[in-house]
């Protein structure tokens, strides 16, 4: 890099490479920062992304072509008792409600953009800068080197991911299901939550799986052959899609809902340098919203409209600068947590009260109208309301 870095980007994900991407059309010169990542098995997770995180990757032409990206035009939850909620895209409107994307693809788009992106340096360390933003996940070394607390509530689930090729088309629908399982070595039974994400572009077959549950279910589940792990899912869907049969390896991780004590401040022993955290390095959610990595994009999109904006005569480490991303992002992603959690807590309430509660709940919240609208609205990421459907005669 010719000139010295404006900002410093530490970690080269999916959040990190975005920030690169938009920060170096505001011409300004970006070191980021990718460690070398071990050989490990194949990325088998697939994100959900509403339409702003379309519009802000499309923006950059990193969005991907099917098959790789697979359009969600109906979303259907089950409840433990009889409850259920149906989100259609023609009800509220739109084309589809998001769009499942594939990891590994992605990835690749935003890493060959940013080698074509001449003020952009990949470098192998931290670089000193007036700013460094720390993308680097929720086990961020650099945020615990700089003091910074994180805040984690620990989940008794672990969350089963894999990929599966099933008998009978997905459909473009995103399933959903609230219930409960055996767990060895448990007395009582477990609240888990299981949810298959269509895959492999319109009519495809395959789908990706995310299964939260109790670690020793997960346990019990990862050691399973994987026709016993297919007929354990098949089953536990009721069939929705007929048979089912592994096409990639199992993967597990520790559930958390966490949050950084503070999201920006001054890097500590340096002069006229700052800091601020961005994605899971600030924050983490239960993934039963599906909405991880839309918050990671809406908090790069703030950080660069507030760099954008600024007064001229503020250097890019000025503190008030960065607490206007703070603040306007830390009232977001408090929502969305207390909504995630909530919902997680509601139906791991074991006992017949609660489950009446929330089915009846559920039930209500899908006749809801105006609500149901206005919440379909915040989790597609759209700032005016959506046109609901005309009806037909």
């Amino acid at each position: 890099m010719a000139l010295s870095p404006d900002i410093c980007i530490r970690g080269a994900g999916i959040v990190g490479r975005t920030l690169a991407l938009l920060l170096a059309r505001e011409r300004l010169n970006v070191a980021l920062v990718e460690s070398p990542q071990p050989n490990t098995a194949p990325d088998v997770r697939a994100y959900s992304l509403n339409g702003a995180a379309k519009a802000l990757l499309q923006d950059l032409r990193c969005w991907p072509e099917a098959p790789a990206v697979t359009p969600v035009h109906q979303m259907q939850v089950w409840g433990d008792d009889g409850g259920q909620l149906n989100f259609g895209a023609r009800e509220h409107g739109v084309g589809e409600l998001n769009w499942m994307v594939d990891v590994p693809v992605l990835q690749a788009l935003l890493a060959q953009a940013v080698q074509f992106q001449p003020q952009i340096q990949v470098v192998q360390a931290p670089v000193s800068a007036p700013l460094t933003v720390v993308c680097e996940g929720r086990a961020s070394q650099t945020r615990a080197e700089l003091g910074v607390g994180f805040d984690i509530t620990h989940y008794e689930q672990h969350a089963l991911a894999t990929r599966l090729v099933c008998e009978r088309a997905h459909e473009g629908i995103a399933r959903q299901w609230f219930g409960w399982s055996p767990a060895p070595g448990l007395a009582r039974p477990q609240a888990e939550v299981l949810a298959l994400l269509p895959l492999g572009g319109e009519g495809g077959r395959e789908v990706a799986l995310v299964w939260s549950v109790h670690p020793l279910r997960a346990q019990a589940l990862m050691a399973m052959s994987p026709e016993d792990f297919s007929a354990a899912l098949a089953q536990a869907c009721g069939h929705a899609l007929g048979g089912m049969q592994l096409s990639a390896e199992r993967a597990v991780w520790p559930l958390q809902l966490a949050r950084a004590e503070r999201w920006t401040g001054a890097m500590p022993g340096q002069h006229k340098q700052a800091f601020a955290l961005a994605g899971d390095a600030a924050h983490a959610l239960h993934p039963l919203a599906g909405q991880g990595l839309n918050v990671g994009l809406a908090d790069v999109a703030e950080l660069v409209n507030v760099i954008r904006a600024k007064e001229f005569w503020r250097p890019l480490h000025d503190l008030k600068l960065l607490r206007r991303y703070e603040r306007a992002r830390q009232a977001d992603v408090q929502a969305m947590g207390f909504v995630t959690d909530g919902l997680q807590r509601l139906f791991a309430q074991p006992g017949p009260v609660w489950q009446n509660l929330r089915n009846w709940g559920m039930r209500g919240f899908d006749c809801s109208g105006p609500l149901k609208h206005w919440v379909t609205q915040r989790a597609m990421g759209q700032s005016t309301p959506p046109k609901p459907a005309k009806a037909t005669r």
